[in-house]
C-alpha cells in the first residue's frame, strides 16, 4: 500500500504548544474524515539545544505519515495553514523498533528528521545507490539508531508542492544517544574519524546546501 507524508509548517505566531495542539487536532480530523489505515506524525515539539554538532533546524515542522486504500485528495491538508507538500514515497525500514506503547503516547527517546535534494548533477540512480549501499550501512554502523524510516520521494501530491528527494527519520533510545557525540559518533577515540567519514560520504550524494535537519517527536495515532 503506498504511503503519503504531508509536511506542515508552524504559522509565525505559534508556540510550541500551540502547534502541537494544532497539528493533533488536524491529525483527528483526518482521521475522522479520510479514516486511513495508519496514521504517524513527527513533529517539533520543542527548541534544539543552543550549542549542537547536528545543525538543527530552528523553525517548527509536523510531518503526518499514512496509508490508504483510497485515493481522494485530502484537501483538510492541501488547504491547512502552513502546508508545504504532500509526497508519494517508497518506505524502507532497515532497522526497526518493537512498539510496545499505545498509540497516542510519544515514542520514547529523541527522533533526527531530514528533509534532503539529491546533489546537483547527481543521476537518480547513483543517488539511490550511494544513499542505500553506502550511506544507510554507514549509519547502521556508527550511529546507535533504534528505528530508521528511510523514504524516497517518488511523487508530489499537489502542484503547490515544496519538492524533496528524500526524508529520512532516525529514532534513538535516548537523548543521549543523539545529543551526545561521543554516543552518536562515538567510541571517544574515534568520533573525530566517524564525523569525517558521514561527512564525505553524506557529501557525495546529498545537496548540503539545502539539506534541513530537526529535532523531533514521533507519536502514533494509528498503527
Amino acid at each position: 500500500m503506498p504511503k503519503e507524508i504531508y509536511i506542515l509548517n508552524a504559522l509565525p505566531e505559534e508556540d510550541y504548544p500551540g502547534f502541537r495542539n494544532r497539528i493533533l487536532k488536524l491529525s483527528n480530523d483526518l482521521l475522522d474524515r479520510y479514516q486511513p489505515d495508519t496514521l504517524r506524525i513527527n513533529l517539533t515539539l520543542k527548541a534544539p539545544p543552543g550549542i549542537s554538532i547536528i545543525p538543527f533546524k530552528r523553525k517548527k515542522i509536523a510531518l503526518l505519515s499514512l496509508t490508504r486504500s483510497s485515493a481522494e485528495p485530502m484537501d483538510l491538508l492541501s488547504s491547512a495553514d502552513g502546508f508545504r507538500g504532500g509526497y508519494v514515497v517508497e518506505e524502507a525500514i532497515p532497522v526497526a523498533y518493537e512498539k510496545t506503547w499505545k498509540d497516542g503516547e510519544a515514542t520514547p527517546g529523541e527522533c533526527l528528521l531530514s528533509l534532503f535534494h539529491s546533489k546537483p548533477g547527481l543521476a537518480r540512480d547513483t543517488f539511490i545507490k550511494r544513499w542505500h549501499e553506502g550511506h544507510t550501512p554507514l549509519s547502521l554502523k556508527l550511529h546507535p539508531l533504534w528505528n530508521y524510516n528511510r523514504n524516497v520521494v517518488s511523487g508530489t501530491l499537489g502542484s503547490n508542492s515544496v519538492s524533496y528527494d528524500g526524508i529520512v527519520e532516525e529514532q534513538f533510545r535516548k537523548a543521549s544517544d543523539l545529543l551526545n557525540p561521543f554516543v552518536f559518533f562515538g567510541p571517544p577515540l574515534k568520533v573525530a574519524l566517524h564525523m569525517y567519514q558521514v561527512l564525505v560520504d553524506t557529501r557525495s550524494f546529498i545537496d548540503m546546501k539545502r539539506i534541513e535537519t530537526y529535532l523531533s517527536t514521533e507519536i502514533h495515532l494509528k498503527s
